[in-house]
């Protein structure tokens, strides 16, 4: 009866794990890098003295 316990545990803790990890991955890949919001290319515009 022990094995069996011991056997469902380690299922339980392995599923728990995959879980863990899961969700962690998808936080993971749903994280947007902070982009600096200035343009690379501005245009002047016409009708505008500088």
């Amino acid at each position: 009866m022990s094995r069996l316990l011991a056997a469902a545990l380690t299922v339980a803790a392995a599923a728990a794990v995959a879980v863990g990890a899961a969700f962690g991955i998808v936080a993971l890949l749903e994280a947007t890098p902070d982009q600096p919001n200035s343009p690379l290319i501005t245009y002047e515009q016409a009708g505008q003295g500088s």
